[in-house]
């Protein structure tokens, strides 16, 4: 029952429509980015390609300062997730979430890469406990295991508390997804404005 459920909270979210103007509805799953004045929008999965990506779309558009997260449904590669976070961080880059629009487990570590982050209204964001796809999960490893410190130690760097690491952890396990409130995205910091 818990897959039907979220099937259906993604589909819901995945079919709302953005309000952010000039942006087309793109693929829900292959990773894409169209950049309209100083903004980027991106939707999709983040892969291992993300921090080439990002980097031709920074060289083919200067004058890009602003990447809006439109509907990003997770990330397949943490890793280059979290070295994606780091390159907007040192461009200098503000992170948006589009109104209405939704980040889900490494779409969140992504936004964190904002050196500011904003939320428009009626975006959700959400979390949960990782997993690497086999039998590796977070619930699986010991408090002190060295792995929690990598995520640790890249949520200190982005900024944000220690405690948003455990408390998405134990929001709900790896296959469901936890919706933050406005009330939480507060207390954790997760949007500087």
């Amino acid at each position: 029952m818990s897959w039907s459920w979220l099937f259906a909270v993604l589909l819901l979210v995945g079919c709302a429509a953005s309000s952010e103007p000039g942006i087309k509805r793109e693929s829900a799953r292959a990773l894409s980015i169209e950049v309209e004045d100083n903004y980027a929008y991106l939707f999709g999965v983040l892969d291992s390609n993300l921090v080439n990506t990002l980097s031709d779309m920074v060289e083919q558009h200067p004058n890009v300062t602003d990447l809006v997260l439109v509907d990003v449904p997770g990330s397949v590669d943490q890793q280059a997730t979290m070295e994606g976070a780091r390159l907007i961080r040192r461009l200098g880059l503000n992170t948006h979430i589009a109104s209405t629009g939704y980040v889900l487990s490494g779409g969140v570590d992504l936004f964190l890469g904002g050196v500011d982050r904003t939320i428009g209204p009626g975006a959700g964001v959400g979390v949960h406990a990782w997993s690497d796809g086999s039998a590796m999960t977070a619930e699986a490893l010991n408090i002190a295991d060295p792995v929690h410190a990598v995520y640790v130690n890249f949520y200190l760097e982005m900024g944000i508390t220690e405690r948003f690491y455990w408390f998405s952890l134990d929001a709900a396990p790896a296959e469901r997804v936890y919706f933050l409130s406005p009330e939480e995205v507060y207390d954790f910091q997760l949007a500087t404005e």
